[in-house]
């Protein structure tokens, strides 16, 4: 992502005598570059976050929060004080100059969220003067508060009640068409219904038709399904015959869409219907009423409507616009449509909607029947852009002179580029009919009804084959007249609205199919969801919405959920939302209904549902045209599908959205409901693994110091415009330490690295190598700003896919907050993303994601980042809310269309794992903190006593458990390097080296322990900082706590003389390892290291514990950060540091560790390295052996942390199987020895003495490969 930023002053709004006021002054700055992924705009840009650029509109708003719970009169608002400048066109960058508007348009609006009404004041800060242009510099506002107002509730509350799909049998059927369709006796049957003595009359037929669900949750749509009228052929002598037949209208899948602007339903191709025999008799097809008064029209013809579309392809892979029929290879492409009683004297009006995606102007032409009507001409795409196509359109109004065979005809004009590609969307035509039978049921309507008053003739000629004539306008209640086989058929009906009929003629009948599976079961959302297992009220807090093949995952989540977050949750599976709120058919508003229905009937406001997560991965094809296909869970798609960036947004905030003036969201969403998140599983092993990463994430194992780090990284400077990105970061960086100082904050700013040159580009190896380290020794949050894509992070690639597979931080996932471009466009499934890989890794990566799914501004990522990091991390609280939430706050603060990009890939109920407050220091070397303390001294021995305290400082004396700590040196001033030549050297300050890692025992809130300060740290003498941590015992809690107001430097000038190397161990892996033996391909060096003074951690010149492999002095590794004490014994310790994709073959570490006195020793290992790709086996062994009644057997292996399946068979000399063993092993290093023989025959015979033969088989659970062996043992 390369990026712009923008900022802006204000003085915050104050209430005084029933107003709100304000005063602002607009920052106008310099620069006006901004990125959008690997395009660049150039627009103006202000300071502050009231700053709005609109992707969709390309235009800029001044949009400033002013009240979170005032009610402020929104008509009242005065500008006053305004002071502009003039500026030039040039200043205008890409702005759509067409959007510049001649006045500012001050407005006030509101947006609603649960109970918090927050209102904003949003302007045009540049305007339109005579021929020029000016912006605002500064005004005042005022606005007076208004009567309290009601917060809006939806109209369309559902009232609790059970689906009529609770009880009875119900079998179902589906149409694609729309027509009036005829079900036999045979087809029932076929379904499943038993039709012997069943009286007709109870049949009744449910569906709401195949339309797509209003996006708009003012439109009103039913909450359940809906019993259609019907006729049935010789019902009335109580039988259903063999030649009785059901006919009912079906509305299918064809019908125009104004929200999504298309003829077919995006969702589904298939519109279901219901049969049912339980209860009263069903609804049949009544009389249409006739109006009373005289004829005021007679209607001979009718409007008639053709189209042709046909969905493809999805052009750039996003948005729910779908294209037809391509034109590259062939260029012109002609389509036939028949009007059978065409009015040939009044003109055909045409429609038609066109793509083009080349880098030169094109054009099609339109024809019909060889007449030119008119030509849709395209621009040329910008190689320094984020559009992939350029939609088009015929001119609204063209017209024709048609006949009963249309034929139109597209010729497109690549303008002698062949790589140039057109594509068709739909052709819509409207003709003039004439009302007259032709064989054929036909739907007429006549469009200007609506606007005209009196009553219509309707006469339909030849017509003496059109039995009935049905009026369709309400699907649900259709009504009809009867025609006696007269040859002219007529009825009136009242003007005044628009009425939809069908001519049904009794030759031609649609016929409906059925699936392999017609008979339903049961199911009851609407009558259960709120019902506990007492069978009694109970608000749900959390829904987890999933198909059912993922059911078992997700009731494991919520099982943990329950018993860990007391939150009542639901699994609804997709099956029984569709069921129950579309008739059946997949549909994202049918989702939204669901949960609207939740939201709405909670007891209280403020007992309405928190949390929504989406388990299933999601993907733009929603009907599984793409190979390998995730749509799982469907996501919402901006109508917008031709660009790369936010205005081609796609967001579950769609599911949050429950106010009735909310829904069909065009530009920018805002006052998000429910807290939305998404966990990107595929299938049963996937949804396994992620849950289990929730459930470990919260594990006993998951409880260490590393919930003290903050890491933040921040991209180097490309370009001029970048040189924010990291000045932003370290700025935000500081702030979290200022607001949060029990945070332990490092920074990578990338800059601050020295930039290699590689054969694939610059690199920051020691960055990279630095922020991989970091996420394997883990920390709460990774905050990443700057350019990223799809593959990764940054133009130097500081991470990429591979890292997010490998990267193993099992028990130690932080939140990854990626706020860069397309990380996570986990809605394409031709191209898993980085972002997806690192949410997928099931031992390793992020527990969660705060990502984006498109490219989004650089300043607007500035923003946000800053917003949303004082919503995470709780700036002056210290209660916390879950990410989800805090990502939904954020997003209602400041609502744009660059948040639409933002998303959240995780468990949406998850809070980040921080600590509780407090950890308190009480001594040094027995001195009260509240006197003065000594310094911590060079060589000097300091004792540290401290306890725990809640909230409030009251001991805690229940606490017993672990604490760690980390004492560090004096902050440290470092500087980036402006290796680019883009941003000047920029200083920033960092936490100073650990002196010390310890582990101390609390006992009854207690602690105590002692360490003697390296020789190594830095003289000058200045504030350090204690941090320290805590877990108790065997229950879950922790807590944090830090001092940074003891003094580091000065030397011991009494310090006692210590001239006594350290002593050093060493293996790979774990203590069974012998050096010569075998690993894997990525080993841990596994050090244990005693000095009676301690080991030295702070890392002066040349004194750092460090490794060098195969003799490679100028790439060592340091391992400083990796050493930890045992538990209260400042003079020993561990370390364990993992090495990675070695290459095969013998391998030598040589180790050094100093203590702090400075002494040093050194240890060499060595060991060959055996592919991953196969297992290798030596050292295989029974021991004892000779044995009476007891041996283990033995064996080196190159696969730890791999579950392995071994058999060991014990066969006699001359191959009779005596004995066998299966069992599945996994080993944390390279020895394995759990398999044991008491010398007993399978039976439990003890076998004879002598000489055996034991065959050793080895099977590796990933990879598959076996490998065996054999060996002799002797039994005494």
């Amino acid at each position: 992502m390369k990026n712009i930023f923008f900022y802006c002053i204000v003085l915050f709004p104050f209430l005084a005598f029933s107003q709100v006021k304000g005063d602002v002054v607009i920052e106008w700055a310099e620069k006006s570059e901004m990125a959008f992924g690997n395009s660049t705009r150039h627009i103006p840009h202000f300071k502050g976050s009231s700053y709005c650029y609109d992707s969709t509109q390309e235009s800029l708003f001044y949009n400033l929060n002013i009240a979170n719970s005032a009610s402020l009169d929104e008509n009242s608002l005065q500008i006053t004080g305004m002071i502009y400048e003039t500026i030039s066109a040039a200043q205008l960058g890409d702005l759509n100059i067409s959007n510049i508007p001649i006045a500012i348009n001050a407005s006030v609006y509101s947006s609603e969220s649960r109970n918090l009404r927050q209102e904003f004041l949003k302007l045009s800060p540049i305007i339109k003067d005579g021929n020029g242009y000016k912006r605002v510099k500064s005004f005042s506002y005022v606005l007076n508060l208004g009567s309290a107002r009601k917060l809006n509730t939806s109209k369309n509350k559902n009232v609790l009640s059970n689906s009529v799909l609770s009880t009875g049998e119900w079998f179902r059927f589906y149409i694609e068409k729309s027509g009036v369709y005829k079900i036999s006796k045979s087809f029932l049957q076929d379904l499943g219904l038993n039709l012997n003595g069943l009286d007709p009359k109870k049949i009744k037929i449910y569906g709401n038709g195949g339309k797509m669900l209003p996006l708009s949750n003012s439109t009103f749509y039913p909450s359940d399904l809906t019993q259609n009228a019907i006729q049935i052929q010789g019902e009335n002598d109580g039988v259903f015959d063999a030649d009785d037949f059901i006919l009912f209208y079906g509305e299918g899948t064809d019908n125009w869409n104004d929200e999504s602007q298309t003829n077919l339903n995006l969702y589904d191709s298939k519109s279901y219907y219901y049969v049912t025999v339980q209860g009263d008799n069903g609804k049949r097809i009544p009389d249409m009423a006739k109006p009373s008064g005289g004829i005021t029209l007679d209607l001979t013809t009718f409007d008639d409507y053709r189209f042709h579309e046909v969905d493809l392809v999805n052009i750039a892979h996003l948005g729910r616009q779908w294209f037809g029929e391509a034109f590259d290879i062939t260029q012109d492409q002609e389509f036939s449509f028949d009007f059978p009683t065409i009015d040939a004297t009044i003109p055909v009006k045409i429609s038609a909607s066109l793509s083009s995606a080349a880098y030169t102007p094109t054009s099609f032409k339109v024809s019909a029947n060889g007449s030119d009507i008119a030509t849709v001409s395209f621009s040329a795409l910008n190689t320094n852009s984020e559009t992939q196509y350029f939609p088009g359109y015929l001119p609204s109004g063209s017209t024709f002179m048609g006949s009963s065979n249309i034929k139109i005809k597209l010729a497109y004009n690549n303008n002698g580029v062949p790589g140039s590609k057109g594509n068709l969307d739909y052709i819509g035509l409207i003709a003039k009919s004439k009302l007259q039978g032709y064989g054929k049921q036909f739907r007429f309507q006549y469009d200007l009804s609506s606007s005209s008053l009196g009553i219509v003739n309707y006469s339909i000629s030849n017509a003496a084959a059109i039995s009935q004539v049905w009026d369709i306008t309400d699907i649900y209640n259709v009504t009809k007249v009867e025609n006696a086989n007269q040859s002219t058929l007529s009825f009136k009906a009242n003007l005044g609205e628009l009425r939809k009929y069908i001519a049904i003629d009794s030759q031609d009948y649609f016929s409906p199919s059925k699936e392999s599976k017609s008979k339903i079961a049961n199911t009851n959302i609407k009558g259960t969801v709120f019902k506990n297992a007492q069978g009694q009220f109970q608000d749900v807090d959390y829904a987890i919405i999933t198909p059912e093949y993922l059911k078992v995952q997700a009731e494991k989540l919520a099982n943990f959920h329950r018993v860990n977050s007391n939150l009542n949750v639901k699994v609804l599976t997709l099956e029984s939302i569709y069921q129950e709120f579309s008739s059946g058919k997949q549909d994202i508003a049918a989702i939204r209904n669901c949960l609207k229905y939740i939201y709405g009937n909670a007891s209280s406001t403020d007992k309405r549902i928190q949390y929504v997560n989406l388990f299933g991965d999601a993907s733009y094809d929603y009907k599984n045209r793409t190979v390998n296909n995730s749509n799982v869970v469907p996501i919402y798609e901006s109508l917008i599908s031709n660009t790369m960036g936010e205005a081609s947004f796609a967001s579950d905030d769609f599911y949050g959205l429950m106010d009735d003036s909310e829904g069909n969201v065009v530009s920018f969403f805002g006052g998000i409901d429910i807290a939305v998140g998404r966990m990107l599983v595929s299938n049963t092993i996937q949804a396994d693994e992620m849950v289990n990463k929730v459930i470990e994430y919260h594990d006993k194992k998951s409880y260490g110091n590393w919930r003290n780090n903050y890491v933040s990284l921040a991209d180097d400077s490309d370009k001029p415009s970048d040189v924010s990105l990291q000045s932003r970061q370290n700025t935000m960086a500081d702030e979290i330490k200022l607001q949060k100082p029990f945070l332990n904050v490092s920074k990578i700013l990338l800059d601050s690295y020295t930039q290699e040159a590689s054969a694939g580009g610059e690199r920051y190896p020691k960055a990279k190598a630095n922020f991989y380290n970091e996420f394997e020794k883990g920390a709460l949050v990774f905050n990443y700003l700057g350019h990223g894509g799809e593959d990764g992070l940054s133009s130097e690639r500081i991470w990429d896919k591979s890292d997010s597979q490998n990267v193993s931080n099992q028990y130690r996932y932080p939140l990854f907050i990626t706020i860069t471009c397309d990380f996570s466009r986990f809605d394409n499934p031709s191209r898993p993303t980085a972002g997806e890989y690192i949410y997928w890794n099931p031992k390793g990566g992020a527990i969660s994601l705060v990502t984006t799914i498109r490219s989004i501004g650089q300043f607007s990522a500035e923003n946000f980042n800053d917003l949303f990091t004082k919503y995470l991390l709780s700036y002056g609280s210290s209660q916390y809310v879950s990410i989800a939430e805090a990502l939904r706050v954020s997003k209602n603060s400041n609502p744009n269309s660059a948040t639409n990009v933002v998303l959240y890939l995780g468990d949406p109920a998850l809070l980040l794992a921080i600590p509780k407050p407090k950890v308190v220091l009480s001594k040094v070397n027995d001195i009260s903190v509240s006197q003065t303390i000594p310094d911590f001294k060079s060589l000097a021995k300091m004792k540290i006593t401290g306890q725990i305290t809640d909230e409030n400082d009251v001991p805690m004396t229940n606490f017993n458990g672990v604490l760690s700590t980390v004492m560090f040196d004096k902050t440290i001033t470092k500087s980036t390097l402006n290796n680019d030549g883009f941003s000047p050297p920029m200083p920033f300050s960092v936490l100073g080296e650990a002196i010390f890692r310890g582990n101390a025992s609390v006992t009854n809130g207690q602690f105590e322990y002692s360490f003697i300060v390296p020789k190594d740290i830095r003289i000058s003498l200045d504030k350090g900082k204690l941090s320290f941590y805590a877990k108790k015992g065997e229950t879950l809690e922790d807590v944090t706590g830090y001092n940074s107001n003891i003094m580091v430097g000065g030397v011991n000038e009494n310090a006692v003389e210590d001239n006594i190397s350290p002593k050093l161990e060493l293996y790979m892996n774990d203590q069974t390892f012998v050096s010569g033996g075998i690993t894997n391909e990525s080993p841990f060096i596994l050090a244990f290291m005693a000095d009676e003074s301690g080991i030295n951690t702070a890392g002066g010149i040349g004194h750092d514990i460090v490794a060098i492999l195969d003799g490679d002095v100028s790439n060592p590794y340091i391992l400083n950060d990796y050493y930890q004490t045992e538990l209260d014994n400042f003079a020993k310790g561990t370390l364990r540091f993992p090495l990675r994709n070695l290459k095969v073959g013998l391998h030598t570490i040589t180790f050094t560790v100093w203590d702090v006195y400075n002494n040093p020793t050194t240890s060499e290992i060595q060991f060959l390295v055996v592919g991953n790709e196969t297992i290798k086996l030596t050292n295989v062994l029974n021991y004892p052996n000779p044995c009476v009644n007891y041996t283990e057997f033995w064996f080196s292996h190159n696969k730890p942390n791999e579950p392995l399946e071994v058999q060991v068979q014990v066969l006699t000399i001359t191959g009779k199987v005596v004995w066998t063993k299966n069992q599945t092993i996994t080993t944390p290093g390279f020895l394995s020895r759990e398999v044991s023989w008491d010398a007993r025959d399978d039976f439990g015979n003890k076998i004879g003495k002598g000489v055996y033969v034991y065959k050793l088989t080895v099977k590796a659970t990933l990879s598959n490969k076996k490998v065996e062996k054999y060996e002799k043992l002797v039994i005494l």
